[in-house]
C-alpha cells in the first residue's frame, strides 16, 4: 500500500506549500490506522525538504513517479522514498531510498547491525544499506509484477545528517554499501547522480502502481534455491512419523482455500523432530509457489535455520521467510497461503515490546493464513506470558470457524533416540510420574558432575569434534556484562568459577558461533535448538528437600522477563502463582536438559539436588550389587558424633538427646516399656524437648535421604496429619531386611474410605522406602490394630 503518490512535479508543489506532511499524515490514520507523533512529523519535515532540494535537477523529469511511505505486502515495513520511471533503454526502474536522520552510529559484531542512539536510549538496528537492499529483496523475491515486468529496483539510502566516519562506512559492512550505496551529509549530489544514472523517463507513477496491485507469490529462484540447500543436508532428513505429518500438512494446503480453511496441530516431546519437519514444509510450500512463513516467538530458531538452509551466518535472501509471532497484528485477512509456526506453546497473548498490540496471537495467525501448522509441546511452556496450549488452538479455529486436524511426533530422535530419559526427566523433576524411576545411563551420555569447572572442560572436549557442544544456565545471574562486557556474569565463588552469559554478542546464532562456547546460554537462546552435548548449569531456583523439588523464584535473577508479573499474579491468586511458576522453572531445565542428542552434563549449585539426581542413576550393568545411595557419595572426613555417657540434668533436652536402639525407641515410646540410653549427643540449632531422641538408622532404604549409619532425631506424640512424613513405626507384621525387626523407617501414605458409620477409615496403609531398589511395605486396614507410629522424623545430624 502507498501511502502518497504522485510525480515530481506535484510532490515539489506538496513541499513548497506545506501539504506534504499533513497529506502524509491523513492517509497513514486513515489507511493504517497509525497516528503520526511529533517527532516522526519533524523526521518528515526534514527529510522530505532534502530529497525535494536533491530532485531539482531538469535531467529528472517532471512526471517521475514520487511515492512515499509504501508498505511492502505481508510486512510492516515501509519503504521510505521512491522515485520511478524508465532507464535509458525504456525498461521500468525504481529507486528505493532509506532516509535516517541519524548523526551518529556504533559498530557491532553482528552481520548487518549496527547500534545508534534513539531518544529512548541507544539500540541495535539494521544497517541502513542492508535495510534498503532486503526491502528491494522482498519485492523481488515475492511481487510478480516485479519479476514478469522485469522491473529494475535500486536501493540505497541516505543520512542527511551524518558526517562521514569509519564507523557507517566500515568495511565489515562493505557486502551490503555494495548492494545498496549510502549517501551521507555531504553526498546529496552524489545521490542526485545516483538517481539521474537510472531515472532517464517519467512514468506518471505506473510502475509503482503496477507494483502495489501485483500478486504476492514466492518466485521460483527463491524456491529452486531453497531445495538446493535442502538436499543433501543431513539435519532436516525424515523419518517414520515426522514424514506422515509432512505429507498430510501437503496435502492439506492443496485442500485449503480462503472459504475452508485449516487448522493442523502436531505434538510432540523434545526431539520428536518438529522443528525438522517445520522447515521441510516451508521449502516444500515455496516450491509449490504458496506464500509461506516460519514463525516463532524466539528469534534463536528462526536465525539458526536461516542459516543452516543458507550456509552461512549472514543475513540472506530468505530472511523474510522467517517471522516473530508478534508481526500478524494488522495482517489482513487470508494474507498467507500457509504460516508453519514452531515452537507454538511460547505464543504470547499480546505483541510488540510493551505487549500492549493485537489481542491474541493465535487468533492473529489463524486469520492471516489459510492453512496454520502449530507444532507444540506443551510441557516447554517456559514464560508467565507463554499462552499455546492445544486448547487455545482448538477454541480460536472453533470461534473463526476453521476446520482442525491434530496429530503427534512419538519417535525419540534427540537423548540419542532414547524415550526412557525423557519420562526419566519428566519423573525425577516431578513434572509428572512415570514408570522410568531410574536412567539406564548406558542408552544415553548422562553425568552429574561435582563442579562447574569439570562441566566446562567436558564441554570443551567434545565441542572440539563438531562444534556442537555448549554450556546453558538457569537465569539465576544477573546480566551484568551488559553494561562492562568485562564482567563474568556466572559467578560461583566456591568453585572459582565465573562465566559470561551471551545474551546478545550473537543474538540468535549463539549455537552455531564457534568462540561461544566459552559463554554460558539461556532459555531464551536455546529452545527449540538441538546440540551433541549440552552442559547445564542448575541454578538455586531449583533445589531439593526431603526427596522433594522445590522451586524458588526468588533466586531467579530480577533481569528474567520470564517471571515478570508474579509478585501481582501472587496478589491475585496466590495457588494459581505457585503452580505456575513451579512448572515454569521446571519446564525451564527440562527443555535446558533435552538439548544434547548425544549427551547431557549437569552440575547442581544445590547439592542436596545433586545427590538426588545421582541416586537416580542406575548402577552399571557390569556391576552385579544394586547402587546406592552411600556407593555414590562418600562423605569427606566423616566424624561420628561425639557420645557422652552421662550428662548434666539441666543439659538434657535443653543442650543434649538420648540416643536409643531402634528396638529400645519403639518399647519407650511406642509400648511404654523401660528402656536404657546409649548416652547423650549434643545437638545445635534446633528447640529441644522431651519427646525427642536419637536412633542410628541402619540400611539403606531411605537413601538418599538417610543415610546408611546416619544419627538422626526423631520426635514421639505428635499431633496431626503423617501423610508424606517420614516416620518410625512398629507393626507385628513387619520383618525388615535392614533393622531384622518389627519396625521400619519409612515414608507414610494412607488410602481412605467412608465407613458405614460415615466416618473415615484406612483402607490400606503404605510405608514407601526412598530408594527405589527396595519395595514399599503395604498393611491392609485388618491388620491396622497393632500398627503404630512411634516417632516422626526430624532430621539428620550426621
Amino acid at each position: 500500500m502507498i501511502v502518497y503518490s504522485s510525480t515530481k512535479e506535484t510532490f515539489s508543489d506538496d513541499i513548497l506549500s506545506n501539504q506534504i506532511v499533513e497529506k502524509i499524515q491523513h492517509r497513514l490514520k486513515l489507511n493504517l490506522g497509525h497516528y503520526v507523533g511529533k517527532g516522526e512529523v519533524r523526521a518528515f519535515q526534514n527529510s522530505l525538504r532534502f530529497m525535494d532540494k536533491i530532485l531539482q535537477d531538469p535531467i529528472i523529469p517532471n512526471d517521475a513517479g514520487i511515492s512515499i511511505e509504501y508498505q511492502i505486502p505481508q510486512t510492516g515495513k515501509r519503504i521510505d522514498f521512491i522515485v520511478s520511471g524508465k532507464n535509458e533503454d525504456a525498461r521500468d526502474v525504481a529507486v528505493l531510498i532509506e532516509l535516517k536522520q541519524w548523526q551518529e552510529a556504533k559498530l557491532t559484531k553482528k552481520d548487518g547491525i549496527v547500534s545508534t542512539h534513539f531518544e529512548k536510549g541507544p539500540a541495535e538496528v539494521s544497517h541502513p544499506s542492508y535495510q534498503a537492499w532486503s526491502y528491494a529483496a522482498l519485492l523481488e523475491d515475492f511481487n510478480e509484477t516485479v519479476r514478469n515486468d522485469n522491473v529494475l529496483l535500486k536501493p540505497c539510502a541516505y543520512l542527511h545528517n551524518y558526517e562521514p566516519d569509519s564507523i557507517i562506512t566500515n568495511p565489515f559492512y562493505a557486502e551490503y554499501l555494495i548492494k545498496a550505496p549510502l549517501f551521507l551529509k555531504p553526498d546529496a549530489i552524489k545521490l542526485r547522480d545516483f538517481i539521474k544514472q537510472y531515472v532517464k523517463h517519467g512514468d506518471r507513477g505506473d510502475v509503482l502502481y503496477r507494483i502495489d496491485h501485483g500478486k504476492i507469490k514466492p518466485s521460483k529462484s527463491l524456491a529452486d534455491k531453497l531445495s538446493s540447500l535442502l538436499q543433501g543436508n543431513q539435519e532436516f532428513i525424515m523419518i517414520d512419523d515426522q514424514k506422515v505429518v509432512y505429507e498430510t500438512a501437503l496435502a492439506l494446503s492443496d485442500q485449503t482455500g480462503a472459504k475452508s480453511k485449516h487448522v493442523l496441530i502436531v505434538e510432540g516431546g523434545p526431539g520428536t523432530g518438529k522443528s525438522v519437519v517445520a522447515v521441510n514444509l516451508l521449502v516444500a510450500l515455496i516450491n509449490k509457489e504458496l506464500n509461506t512463513q516460519y514463525v516463532t516467538k524466539n528469534a534463536a530458531p528462526r536465525a539458526v535455520y536461516e542459516s543452516m538452509l543458507s550456509g552461512s551466518l549472514k543475513k540472506s535472501r530468505i530472511t523474510s521467510l522467517f517471522s516473530g509471532s508478534g508481526a500478524y497484528t494488522e495482517c489482513p485477512l487470508n494474507t498467507f497461503d500457509v504460516l508453519v509456526v514452531d515452537e507454538a506453546h511460547r505464543l504470547n497473548k499480546k505483541s510488540g515490546m510493551f505487549q500492549n498490540k493485537g489481542e491474541n496471537q493465535i487468533k492473529e495467525i489463524i486469520k492471516s493464513a489459510k492453512l496454520s501448522i502449530f507444532f507444540i509441546d506443551e510441557d516447554q511452556k517456559v514464560t508467565l506470558k507463554d499462552i499455546g496450549d492445544k486448547e487455545e488452538i482448538e477454541n480460536w479455529a472453533k470461534k473463526l470457524g476453521v476446520n482442525v486436524q491434530k496429530m503427534a511426533l512419538t519417535s525419540q530422535f534427540r537423548c540419542n533416540g532414547s524415550d526412557g530419559y525423557v519420562a526419566w526427566l519428566d519423573h525425577t523433576l516431578q513434572i509428572k510420574e512415570t514408570a522410568n524411576t531410574m536412567l539406564d545411563a548406558t542408552e544415553y551420555d548422562f553425568k552429574i558432575v561435582s563442579s562447574p569447572n569439570e562441566l566446562r572442560d567436558l564441554i570443551y572436549e567434545k565441542n572440539k569434534l563438531r562444534n556442537k557442544a555448549r554450556i546453558v544456565a538457569g537465569y539465576c545471574w544477573d546480566w551484568i556484562s551488559k553494561a562492562d562486557d568485562k564482567l563474568k556474569d556466572i559467578q560461583i565463588p566456591e568453585h572459582n568459577f565465573s562465566m559470561r552469559w551471551n545474551l546478545a554478542s550473537d543474538g540468535g546464532l549463539w549455537v552455531l558461533q564457534p568462540e561461544s562456547v566459552k559463554e554460558a546460554g539461556c532459555i531464551h537462546t536455546c529452545q527449540g535448538l538441538e546440540l551433541d552435548y549440552i552442559g547445564v548449569i542448575i541454578g538455586e531456583d531449583l533445589i531439593c528437600r526431603n526427596e522433594e523439588i522445590v522451586t524458588d523464584v526468588s533466586k531467579r535473577s530480577g533481569m528474567d522477563g520470564s517471571v515478570k508479573g508474579y509478585k501481582k499474579l501472587l496478589a491475585e491468586n496466590p495457588e494459581l502463582a505457585k503452580t505456575r511458576i513451579d512448572a515454569i522453572i521446571k519446564n525451564t531445565y527440562r527443555t535446558l536438559m533435552t538439548r544434547g542428542m548425544k549427551g547431557c552434563y549437569v552440575y547442581c549449585v544445590d547439592k542436596e539436588l545433586e545427590i538426588f539426581f545421582k541416586s537416580r542413576i542406575a548402577p552399571n550393568k557390569t556391576k552385579k550389587a544394586p547402587l546406592f545411595y552411600s556407593d555414590v557419595i562418600k562423605p569427606q572426613d566423616e566424624e561420628l558424633i561425639k557420645i557422652e555417657e552421662t550428662i548434666d540434668k539441666k543439659l538434657q533436652y535443653t543442650e543434649y538427646l538420648p540416643i536409643y536402639s531402634l528396638h529400645a525407641a519403639c518399647g519407650l515410646f511406642g509400648k511404654g516399656a523401660d528402656a536404657s540410653d546409649e548416652g547423650w549427643t549434643k545437638v545445635n540449632d534446633l528447640r529441644l524437648n522431651k519427646n525427642m531422641f536419637v536412633v542410628k538408622v541402619n540400611g539403606k532404604s531411605m537413601e538418599p535421604r538417610i543415610q546408611e549409619g546416619s544419627y538422626c532425631i526423631f520426635q514421639a506424640n505428635v499431633v496431626g496429619s503423617r501423610a508424606n512424613k517420614i516416620v518410625l513405626v512398629q507393626h507385628n507384621s513387619i520383618s525388615d531386611i535392614d533393622t531384622g525387626g518389627q519396625y521400619t523407617i519409612k515414608k507414610y501414605t494412607s488410602k481412605k474410605k467412608e465407613s458405614a458409620d460415615e466416618t473415615w477409615e484406612h483402607e490400606e496403609i503404605n510405608l514407601l522406602p526412598l530408594n527405589p531398589s527396595y519395595k514399599p511395605i503395604v498393611i491392609p486396614n485388618s491388620e491396622e490394630g497393632e500398627f503404630m507410629v512411634v516417632a516422626e522424623f526430624i532430621k539428620v545430624i550426621t
